[in-house]
């Protein structure tokens, strides 16, 4: 796996591509904005249905960050902008 910053945002982007049918069958989804390499913090937007759920700080925590962190080790913690 790359260190490099392209690489883990490579990693980044293929990893959301695991969650992104699942948000889409509730007519929503999920975009990846940047890597914030001083904070290890990837940056996600929610779109769709998802971006004005209530539940959608519970998919973001125990969904898309649970397999953003399995599958790339580089990053700490995953963050949402609107």
């Amino acid at each position: 796996m790359s260190d490099s910053i392209s690489g883990i945002e490579e990693h980044i982007t293929t990893a959301l591509e695991l969650c992104r049918p699942y948000l889409q069958e509730d007519g929503g989804d999920a975009e990846f904005v940047r890597f914030e390499e001083d904070t290890r913090t990837a940056v996600i937007r929610f779109l769709g249905a998802c971006s004005t759920c209530p539940m959608s700080i519970m998919t973001l925590r125990a969904g898309i960050e649970r397999i953003l962190l399995h599958h790339v080790p580089q990053i700490r913690r995953v963050e949402q902008v609107r």
